[in-house]
C-alpha cells in the first residue's frame, strides 16, 4: 500500500524547530510567535488590544464573551486568553474561543511547542488531553471548567468562516504574515469578520499594512495603528462599527432565550443524558426523567456499541456531523475507563463486495490518513489478529464503547435531577413554562423541555408531527474463546463483531421493519450468525458457531429511531399548525423569504432519531441543542445545523402541498 499524502485541504503543519526550541512554518518561512517572548507578545496585540482583562470582569451574572481567531497555531492566544478569564471573570462568567487553523499541528508538535512556557501548564495539559480526533471541520472542546469552551474548525478559513454561525466579541487576526500568507488577507475575509460581529466588536492584530487597514475600514471596523511589542514598530487595533448581515430564514432563527436556567429533559437514554449535561455544564438546574430504574434501558443499553463512522465522500451534511460528532465522543471518552467502558481498538469496515470496494476507494481520496486508512487483506488481517476475506478501511482512533457507562458519567452532573420510575405523558403550557404530567398529576415544571425519547418523542400532541420510525434491532452476545480473545480491532461489514469484553463479544445487528416487541428471536440470533460468518469464517471457527444449538444464545433487543433523511432532529420546536399558515406562500413560490417570525413553542426542543450512528452524533447534538438555547457559537457549520432542524420537516409539508 502506498503511503498516500492527506488531500490538500488538510495538510498537519510542517515545523521547523531553531536552536531556542522554537517553532517555526516551513509551508509559509514564518515564525508562530514572537522569538523575544510569545506570551508578552499575545498579551499586547491581542489581550491588551481588546480590553480583555477590564472586559472579563465587567461581564453580568451568567454573561458571556465571545473571542474568534483566524490562525489558532500553537494555541497560545486561547491558552493566555483562559488564563486570564479565569485571572479576572466572575465566577458565573462564561467563555466561548473560535478559531480557525488550515494546518493544526500534529499532538506531537503540540505538546512540544506548549512545553515552552511552563506558567501556562495545567490549562495546557488540559488540551493536550483532548487533542484527539482532529480532523477536517469542526471540532468541540470542553475542559474541566465547564464556563470555558473551544470551536475548532480546521481547514481554510475563506471556506468555513462563511458556515459559521456566531456573534463574535473580539478578533484575534493572526495567522502569517501578509506577505507570507497572502490568500488569507483579503477584502472577503474582513467582510467575513463584519458578518460575524457583534456590535461594538473589538479586533487586535500584529501587522500593520496599509492594505490590511484599509479593508478592514471598508468592511466596517474603525481602526488605528498603535505601538508595537518588541522590534515591531506598530501594530493595529479596532472596532467594528457597522452594521452586521446575518440575514437567516426566519424558520432557521434562533428562538427567544429563556430568563430562568431550569430545564425538563425527558428521556435518560444517551441522548438525553448528553442533553441534560450540556445544559448542566452551563449553570442549568436539570431533572432528567426517565421511566424505567435507571439510564440507557433501552437503545442505548446494548454492552458494546461501535463508534461507526458510514460517511460520504461528497461532504454530506450527515459526513460532517459523523466526523465533528465523532471527534466529540472521543474526547468524553477520556473520562471513562480504557478496557472496561471503551476501547479505541480501530474499527475495520471491510471491502465486503466490488460497490463497497469503489465506495472505500472514494472515501480514502476524500479523507485525510489520520482519520481513515485502506488496507489490503494481509494488512487487514495483521491488524485484526484473524483470517479476513478481504481488505478494507481502518478507521485507527475509533473503536467499541459500553454505552451505560458513558450514559452514567454523563447524568452525574451536580446540577441533575434524576428521577426513575417517572413516564411523562403529557405536555401542557402552565405557569413556570411547560408542565410535564403523568396524565393524572403534574410531575416536573421549568422553562424548558427536552424531548429525548427517540420515536415516542412523537407521542405528546404538541409533537405528533415528527416524522419518526422505529426500526428493531438485536444483538447476540456469543461467550469468548481463547482463540477468540486475539480479535484486536471491532470488524464490520453488513454486521459487526467486537473484540472481547467482560468475558463475551458482541454480534449484531438485526434489522427488523416488522416486529414491535422486545423479546430476542431465533431467527435474528441465527442471522447474526451469518453475518459473523460473512466478516470472518475463522473466527465464526474460533467462536465455535456450528456447535449452538438452539436455545444456548444470549441477546438483546433494542429500537432505532430514525427519519426519512437519516438526519437525526436537533433543535426548537414549531407549532405545526401556525407554521403551516405562517409561510404557506412557500407552497407556490418556494423561494419566497417571508418577513414573519417562526411561531415556536416557547421553550421546547428535542433530540432524537440518532439511528444506528447515536455514539457519534448524539452528545455533540446535545451541544448543539445547548448552544440554540443558550445563543452560543453553534458548534457544527450554519448548513448542518439547519439540516438537523426539526423545522426542516414542515418546510417540506408546505412546499410539497401536503
Amino acid at each position: 500500500m502506498s503511503d498516500r499524502p492527506a488531500p490538500p485541504e488538510f495538510q498537519p503543519a510542517a515545523l521547523d524547530w531553531d536552536a531556542e526550541g522554537q517553532p517555526q512554518s516551513r509551508l509559509y518561512g514564518d515564525v508562530y510567535f514572537s522569538r523575544a517572548s510569545g506570551l508578552e507578545e499575545t498579551r499586547h496585540v491581542f489581550l491588551a488590544q481588546n480590553d480583555l482583562a477590564e472586559r472579563f470582569a465587567a461581564l453580568p451574572p451568567g454573561g458571556r464573551l465571545v473571542i474568534g481567531e483566524t490562525g489558532f497555531g500553537t494555541g497560545l492566544n486561547f491558552l493566555c486568553a483562559w488564563a486570564l478569564f479565569e485571572q479576572c471573570a466572575p465566577a458565573d462568567a462564561r467563555l466561548h474561543f473560535v478559531s480557525v487553523e488550515k494546518h493544526p499541528l500534529t499532538a506531537a508538535d503540540l505538546h512540544r511547542a506548549l512545553a515552552l512556557w511552563p506558567s501556562l501548564a495545567p490549562l495546557a495539559r488540559q488540551l493536550l488531553d483532548r487533542y484527539v480526533a482532529v480532523n477536517p471541520g469542526y471540532q468541540q472542546f470542553r475542559f474541566d471548567d465547564p464556563r470555558v469552551s473551544l470551536t475548532l474548525l480546521v481547514g481554510d478559513v475563506m471556506e468555513l468562516l462563511p458556515t459559521l454561525d456566531a456573534h463574535v466579541d473580539a478578533w484575534f487576526l493572526d495567522g502569517f504574515a501578509p506577505a507570507k500568507n497572502p490568500q488569507m488577507w483579503q477584502p472577503e475575509l474582513f467582510a467575513l469578520l463584519a458578518r460575524l460581529s457583534a456590535p461594538g466588536a473589538t479586533l487586535g492584530t500584529f501587522t500593520s499594512a496599509g492594505f490590511v487597514r484599509r479593508g478592514l475600514i471598508e468592511a466596517g471596523f474603525d481602526m488605528q495603528r498603535v505601538p508595537g511589542y518588541g522590534h515591531k514598530r506598530e501594530i493595529l487595533r479596532g472596532r467594528f462599527v457597522g452594521r452586521p448581515d446575518a440575514a437567516v430564514a426566519p424558520w432557521y432563527a434562533r428562538p427567544p432565550q429563556q430568563q430562568a436556567r431550569r430545564a425538563v429533559v425527558i428521556g435518560a437514554g444517551l441522548a438525553g443524558c448528553a442533553t441534560a449535561a450540556s445544559l448542566a455544564q452551563r449553570g442549568w438546574q436539570v431533572t432528567l426523567i426517565e421511566r424505567h430504574a435507571e439510564p440507557a434501558q433501552e437503545g442505548s443499553g446494548n454492552p458494546q456499541g461501535v463508534l461507526y463512522l458510514k460517511l460520504s465522500a461528497h461532504g454530506t451534511a450527515l459526513s460532517q456531523l459523523v466526523v465533528s460528532g465523532f471527534g466529540h465522543t472521543r474526547r468524553l471518552l477520556s473520562r471513562l475507563q480504557q478496557g472496561r467502558d471503551w476501547s479505541a481498538c480501530g474499527v475495520l469496515q471491510l471491502a465486503f463486495d466490488e460497490a463497497e470496494a469503489r465506495r472505500q476507494q472514494a472515501l480514502a481520496q476524500a479523507y485525510p490518513r489520520q482519520l481513515l486508512q485502506p488496507l489490503d487483506r494481509a494488512q487487514a488481517e495483521a491488524r485484526a489478529g484473524v483470517g479476513l476475506p478481504c481488505g478494507g478501511l481502518l478507521f485507527p482512533e475509533a473503536g467499541w464503547l459500553h454505552p451505560p457507562a458513558l450514559c452514567r458519567l454523563l447524568a452525574s452532573h451536580p446540577n441533575i435531577e434524576l428521577r426513575t420510575h417517572t413516564r411523562a405523558l403529557t405536555l401542557q403550557r402552565g405557569g413556570a413554562g411547560w408542565q410535564v404530567g403523568d396524565g393524572q398529576a403534574t410531575l416536573a415544571e421549568a422553562p424548558v423541555v427536552v424531548l429525548c425519547t427517540a420515536a415516542d418523542s412523537a407521542a405528546f400532541a404538541q409533537s405528533t408531527w415528527l416524522p419518526l420510525k422505529r426500526i428493531r434491532g438485536q444483538i447476540t452476545r456469543l461467550p469468548a474463546s481463547p482463540a477468540s480473545r486475539e480479535l484486536r480491532t471491532v470488524l464490520c461489514a453488513e454486521g459487526y463483531v467486537a473484540p472481547v469484553r467482560g468475558g463475551e463479544h458482541t454480534l449484531g445487528a438485526s434489522f427488523e421493519f416488522e416486529r414491535q416487541d422486545c423479546t430476542p428471536s431465533e431467527a435474528e440470533h441465527r442471522s447474526n450468525l451469518e453475518l459473523l460468518r460473512a466478516i470472518s469464517m475463522e473466527l465464526a471457527g474460533r467462536l465455535n458457531v456450528d456447535d449452538l444449538a438452539p436455545g444456548m444464545l444470549d441477546g438483546r433487543v433494542a429500537f432505532r429511531c430514525t427519519t426519512p433523511d437519516y438526519l437525526p432532529l436537533v433543535g426548537p420546536l414549531a407549532d405545526a399548525e401556525a407554521f403551516a399558515t405562517t409561510y404557506a406562500v412557500l407552497g407556490k413560490d418556494a423561494r419566497q423569504r417571508p418577513d414573519r417570525p417562526c411561531p415556536w413553542l416557547p421553550g421546547l426542543y428535542v433530540n432524537a432519531a440518532h439511528g444506528s450512528r447515536g455514539l457519534v452524533t448524539a452528545p455533540l447534538a446535545a451541544e448543539l441543542l445547548a448552544a440554540w438555547i443558550e445563543g452560543e457559537p453553534l458548534p457544527l457549520p450554519r448548513a448542518v445545523a439547519e439540516a438537523c432542524h426539526p423545522n426542516r420537516f414542515l418546510l417540506r409539508r408546505i412546499v410539497r402541498g401536503a
